[in-house]
């Protein structure tokens, strides 16, 4: 599934990118939240895309990169931005 990939990106690229064959394309019909530190709650994000690296993820949105976990419950929690450049996103897990 490389639709909802950005241009350029294939899922054999991203393996590539990370070493890890098993990374996949998750739905992004999901609930993704961001840890907002500072007032201690949470901010909703609207993904585009979602990476799965075991229990790792990358959530696209907007042009950020978010890294986050694969909760038990399907939803994922992200805790930071890692930036707009996806190969520099995919090195930072």
């Amino acid at each position: 599934m490389n639709s909802s990939l950005p241009t350029g990106w294939t899922i054999e690229r991203v393996r590539a990118v990370s070493g890890d064959a098993s990374a996949v394309v998750l739905s992004a019909d999901r609930l993704v939240v961001v840890e907002n530190v500072d007032q201690g709650d949470y901010d909703t994000l609207q993904p585009a895309v979602i990476l799965g690296f075991h229990e790792l993820c990358l959530v696209q949105d907007d042009d950020e990169w978010f890294m986050g976990q694969l909760d038990e419950d399907g939803s994922v929690t992200c805790w930071a931005s890692y930036g707009s450049d996806l190969a520099e996103a995919i090195r930072s897990l």
